[in-house]
């Protein structure tokens, strides 16, 4: 007899703590893994005397489920998805639902939408944002794929989602990828707001300040404009002691980051889309450096810089530390302005229609990017529909102003102590850029006709027209034509 309102497949820790949550809200969860001896483990274990069935083949587990079936998938992004699409497409009947709960490129998930409709079936790609701790308390959901399926997993993602002011982090985004691309870019934002958390630390640490000190600067961030689950967290990884060495916990960690490819994704789609996305590109990038350790090893032996001279000042000291709070609020600003105009050209692209504020509301709680300042974002958008860059909202407008000359002085003052901070200065570059009429870029297309008759446009003609000059006396009149990112 069918009794489960859903089935998941893949009980790792991200697929058994939402099993966990499903079941706590009042569903019934079957569930299976390719390793089947983990379905036994976790049915005897954490699931034992809880309305949750376990299945040891995927005929027996698609039997347990009440019609339209529901299928979450849970496990690496990649062929595996593709794998149990293909088992269980043939088990399945028309109007049954497949959803991929995992990190997938949402390009992948067009693909797979389109393929899995041609079968009758619907399809669902779904960010999932908030770790271990989310996936059993409440995370926030990004679901897009087959409009048709919103309807029939509307309750049981709504019910397991974080909640902020009683509202679902959880909301329909859009049809084909656009869920997962929603969740791509909460991941790219996500590796700004850590590498800007960073450069901050970094600044700070230059000067002399111990991790303790720095952790109380951190908690009291916390209690203002930068107010995020990032910044939390941060202050209590550096008030956190090794038990081995009674070092701070940070000093003893190696400076290697690792990633698993969500920010290159979006750095990559911003390339394909011409969007300058240069902050979390920056980044991504930071990550690549770290991971050279011998060569860094090795070349800080031979290569110089600057001597560090630290403010000792208390008073100087505390406005140093509030021009780096200045600094990466504007930062931060900058970054979100980047990544929802990446969002607003996929939405046309794609013809998503995606809903910019109420996607700042998925992000409220639940993920990793939680904070104050996205319900700022939606009113934003509340305001004005056609918001085309946040920079332009008169409560960022205004937040920025207020921190130019902090945010000034910092970066100064890191060039100065050759404390690299690409992604503070990437903000920076990004904001003096977008604010100026006008570029450099008429020298640059101008180069561009002389070695390659790539023509260009005429501050005294309409937008459109193309000329070309032929710059040595030698050259023809053949163009090459123009290409646009």
């Amino acid at each position: 007899m069918a009794n489960a309102d859903i089935g998941l497949i893949g009980l790792a820790v991200m697929g058994q703590n939402l099993v966990l949550n499903m079941e706590e809200k009042g569903f019934t969860v079957a569930v299976f893994n390719r390793t089947v001896a983990k379905v036994d483990v976790f049915i005897e274990g954490e699931a034992k005397g809880k309305n949750i069935i376990g299945a040891h083949d995927l005929a027996e587990f698609v039997g347990q489920l009440k019609r339209p079936r529901r299928v979450m998938l849970l496990v690496k992004a990649g062929e595996a998805v593709d794998n149990f699409i293909d088992a269980l497409v043939p088990l399945l009947e028309e109007g049954d639902i497949i959803i991929d709960g995992g990190n997938s490129n949402f390009n992948d998930t067009i693909r797979r939408a389109e393929h899995v409709e041609s079968k009758g079936l619907l399809y669902i790609g779904t960010g999932v944002s908030g770790g271990e701790e989310g996936a059993r308390h409440g995370p926030s959901i990004m679901p897009g794929g087959s409009p048709a399926a919103w309807g029939h997993v509307k309750d049981i993602f709504q019910a397991i989602s974080a909640k902020v002011d009683e509202i679902p982090c959880c909301d329909w985004v859009g049809s084909g990828g656009a869920g997962h691309f929603v969740k791509m870019v909460h991941n790219g934002i996500e590796y700004g707001d850590m590498q800007l958390i960073c450069e901050a630390y970094a600044l700070m640490a230059a000067n002399g300040l111990t991790a303790q000190e720095m952790a109380g600067v951190f908690a009291e961030w916390n209690k203002g404009e930068l107010d995020s689950y990032l910044i939390q967290i941060t202050s209590e990884i550096l008030a956190k002691t090794d038990d081995q060495t009674g070092q701070p916990m940070v000093d003893v960690i190696l400076d290697t980051a690792g990633q698993k490819g969500t920010g290159k994704w979006t750095a990559v789609t911003a390339l394909d889309l011409g969007q300058p996305l240069t902050l979390i590109g920056e980044a991504v990038f930071a990550r690549f450096l770290s991971a050279l350790k011998d060569e860094r090893q090795a070349a800080s032996k031979k290569l110089r810089g600057p001597k560090v001279k630290p403010i000792t000042d208390p008073e100087k000291k505390a406005k140093f530390i509030e021009d780096i709070r200045q600094a990466l609020y504007a930062s931060k600003i900058c970054s979100y302005a980047q990544g929802y105009q990446l969002l607003r050209t996929a939405s046309k692209h794609y013809e998503w229609k995606l809903r910019f504020g109420e996607i700042a509301l998925l992000w409220r709680g639940g993920c990793i990017i939680r904070s104050q300042f996205l319900g700022k974002i939606k009113e934003a958008f509340d305001k004005r529909k056609r918001l085309v860059n946040l920079l332009l909202d008169p409560y960022f407008k205004a937040a920025v102003r207020r921190a130019q000359t902090s945010w000034r002085r910092t970066i100064t003052r890191a060039v100065k102590w050759g404390v690299p901070v690409p992604a503070l200065t990437a903000a920076l570059a990004y904001y003096d850029g977008y604010r100026r009429e006008r570029l450099p870029a008429n020298l640059l297309q101008a180069q561009r006709d002389y070695f390659g008759a790539h023509t260009y446009e005429r501050l005294d003609k309409p937008r459109g027209e193309f000329f070309h000059t032929n710059w040595t006396g030698r050259g023809g009149d053949t163009t090459a034509g123009t290409y646009t990112a």
